[in-house]
């Protein structure tokens, strides 16, 4: 795996440990995004490239501090 590839994994991992220990699912988060579940869904699974902005997205959504999700990089 490349660095980014593991970089996205880690922050995928980090965001889906976040909202699960909030009891939020994936439905809700991607509704406060304003993105697709099945978008948020494929995040979480480090399938697809995020863009800072989206991090942004959900780490409001979340309620959490970006260093929160890019702990552990």
């Amino acid at each position: 795996m490349n660095d980014y590839e593991t970089t996205i994994k880690t922050i995928a991992q980090n965001i889906k440990r976040i909202r699960q220990s909030k009891k939020l699912s994936v439905q809700e988060v991607a509704y406060r995004c304003d993105i697709e579940r099945s978008n948020l869904s494929r995040l979480e699974a480090g399938k697809t490239n995020m863009t800072i902005k989206t991090i942004c997205l959900i780490c409001s959504a979340l309620n959490v501090k970006l260093s929160d999700v890019i702990k552990d990089l």
